[in-house]
This record gives structure tokens, sequence and C-alpha cells, in this order.
């Protein structure tokens, strides 16, 4: 009975999304209470305060692009143009284009690329998110970073990873930056 009800779930998902989430069927199949100890780890990107919504989902798609080009990065576009991020902004923050987005999202943008490389220029980048918006908002962030990281791994990881493709924002086809290196 549970395998139906997560199994009818999921499909709704899917149609809603138009993602395939077939590795999660795949968990469901070998045990569902795998797939209930995952979801709660997904709730660390549901925690989103005092961070302005563009730099939220900067980051997330900043995470979920180090660990997927393809499938996963086009849900998280997905899930921040119904937000309400414009797809301009959306497009400079996948093309990394710098110049095209407001100082605030660069900025998370920054914070999220220094993070994933470890480098030590992220001190001075999370000290001035806490000082613009606050420890919750640098919290968030990290968050959004770290969930944003999970479900690309754990796909990668059970053999459902897809190879690079371009994204979809409000209907334009946009390159993915690093694409053809990591489709190599």
């Amino acid at each position: 009975m549970i395998r139906w009800l997560m199994n009818r779930v999921l499909a709704r998902f899917e149609r809603e999304w138009n993602y395939d989430a077939s590795y999660v069927r795949d968990m469901i199949a070998a045990d569902p209470s795998a797939v209930l100890a995952f979801a709660k780890l997904s709730g660390l990107g549901r925690y989103r305060r005092d961070v302005p919504l563009a730099v939220y989902h900067a980051v997330a798609i900043a995470g979920t692009m180090a660990e997927d080009c393809g499938p996963c990065t086009q849900l998280t576009v997905d899930r921040a143009e119904r937000e309400g991020v414009a797809p301009a902004l959306l497009r400079a923050i996948v093309a990394k284009d710098i110049g095209a987005m407001p100082q605030e999202v660069a900025l998370g943008l920054g914070f999220a690329d220094l993070t994933l490389r470890h480098a030590p220029e992220a001190d001075a980048v999370r000290e001035e998110i806490v000082r613009r918006w606050g420890r919750r908002a640098l919290i968030s962030l990290t968050f959004a970073l770290v969930a944003a990281r999970l479900f690309p791994t754990a796909k990668y990881a059970l053999g459902h990873g897809r190879a690079c493709r371009r994204l979809t924002i409000a209907g334009q086809i946009t390159p993915v930056v690093g694409a053809a290196s990591r489709a190599a």
C-alpha cells in the first residue's frame, strides 16, 4: 500500500514538472523507508529566511549545476521561474553573466561558486551576506546549496544520471555554461 501511494505521489510530481524521477521509483521498489529518509534530507531546501528570492534561487541553481547540467538543473530553473524569478535573470544565472544581474544576485552566485571551490575568498562573501541579510540568510543559502546537490548526486550514484543538455527558460533554449566539458 505504501509503495502504491508513493508511486502515485511521484507520478503527479513527474507530470507537474515534466521530470523523470525513475531513480526514486527504484528506491521505492527496493525500500520505501529509504525514500522517507531521503525526503527528510530534502527539507533543507525548504528553509528560506531573510534572503531575496532571486539570490536564493541563484545559489540553488549554481549548486545543482555543480552536479548536473541536465534534468535536475532544468527542474531547479523551472521552480525558480514558477516562483517569480524573471527569465532574463535566470538566463544570466545559468550563463554566469555577472554583468546582466543585480549586485545582490551576483553576490549569491559568488558565494555558491567560492563555497563549491572551498576558496578562502568565500569568507568575505559570507561576511557580506550576514551584513546585508543576517545569519538566517546565510543558513538559508547554505541549505539551498547543500539541498541542490542532494538530488543530482543521488540520481547519478543510483545510475540514472543523464547527459548535459540545453535548458529551456520561458520557452527559449539556453545553453549551459560548461556543459560541453561535462558531456565529453
